[in-house]
């Protein structure tokens, strides 16, 4: 799936390339790809007693599943049945997911533009009359620029798809069934992570990693070993920032990089975050006056030396009050004194 010069991707649902945006929302896109995607969506072989592993099965109408808040794995109108997660959600299967947050949110400071995660939104598939057919929730939804959609929802074929969905298998896994309607759906790109801390509940079948699905051409995913959305970001870096009690130096190098490469696609960059050009600005500004008292005070030190005055070990401590007075000023008392104490006291600076 090819990326916009911004870094973006933003194709119909068809993967067949971009398409512009209608002010309706709902018919951004020709009815005859929404049509596609909905015979592909609806064709697919449906889900089996195995497919949602970690889940349980709670029998919900349309009507009431527009009213269910809760999170949800998958929902099939035709069969009125909806997947949501057995267990309550653990820490080994959330943290991920929000650590995915801030480490987005510094790649977003150092390209200098926004990038917006969304959570465990909802992603939908309606027919042409508008009716919900098929739902989902991945647990991370990033988008590289403000999406324009129709709804708070992603509906697949009525607006932008969001650059990567992150899902996470702990107790789930999303190789049995999900994923096949990522792919039908057309998303992008989309990452998978099993936590490194396993847990008892967690199937054998699940190893630790990240998993990297791009979606080509054809329409189908295929394995990736870096991202496209986040240029050179390598399926082992992200895991093992997921994973990582503290962030180590390594990713914050890595995230700079990204972060870098994609401000220079979109021509931002630090100084296109008021948080970042605050802290640049500051440092530049204590830099210019550690410059000034390093300059004044070895000025000083190298007049005394040459009119055979030594200098104590302190006299650098005097460097800030001697900066603070004009240059004349401390000039004439280095050439007037016959100490270091007596150009001090000349300067009204205690010794």
């Amino acid at each position: 799936m090819a990326v916009g010069s911004t870094g973006d991707r933003h194709g119909d649902a068809s993967g067949s390339g971009a398409s512009a945006i209608a002010a309706d929302g709902f018919d951004a896109f020709p009815k005859a790809n929404r049509k596609a995607l909905l015979e592909r969506v609806l064709a697919m072989p449906p889900p089996g007693p195995d497919s949602f592993p970690g889940c349980r099965m709670v029998r919900m109408t349309e009507d009431e599943f527009l009213k269910y808040e809760r999170r949800i794995e998958y929902w099939d109108a035709d069969r009125e049945v909806l997947w949501e997660l057995r267990d309550t959600p653990t820490i080994q299967h959330e943290g991920p997911s929000q650590r995915l947050t801030q480490l987005v949110a510094y790649i977003a400071a150092v390209r200098g533009a926004p990038i917006l995660c969304y959570g465990a939104v909802g992603l939908l598939v309606r027919d042409l009359d508008g009716r919900t057919r098929r739902a989902m929730q991945g647990d991370q939804c990033i988008y590289l620029r403000r999406p324009r959609l129709p709804e708070p929802r992603v509906v697949a074929g009525a607006g932008d798809m969001p650059d990567v969905v992150m899902e996470v298998d702990h107790t789930t896994d999303v190789r049995r069934y999900k994923l096949a309607q990522y792919e039908a759906w057309g998303f992008p790109e989309v990452w998978v992570e099993v936590p490194d801390q396993e847990t008892k509940s967690r199937p054998r079948s699940l190893r630790p990693g990240l998993a990297i699905h791009l979606l080509d051409e054809g329409g189908v995913y295929r394995p990736s070993l870096s991202s496209i959305a986040f240029p050179g970001w390598t399926a082992g870096d992200i895991h093992k920032a997921l994973n990582e009690e503290a962030v180590s130096v390594h990713t914050y190098a890595v995230l700079q990089r990204i972060g870098r490469a994609l401000g220079d696609r979109a021509g931002t960059g630090p100084e296109d975050n008021p948080m970042l050009r605050s802290q640049r600005a500051e440092g530049r500004a204590e830099g210019r006056v550690e410059g000034r008292e390093e300059d004044r005070a070895g000025m000083l030190q190298a007049m005394l030396s040459a009119r055979g005055i030594a200098v104590s070990v302190r006299f650098g401590s005097f460097a800030p009050a001697l900066a603070a007075l004009p240059r004349d000023v401390v000039a004439g008392a280095a050439l007037d004194c016959t100490s270091e104490a007596d150009m001090l006291a000349r300067l009204g600076i205690r010794g």
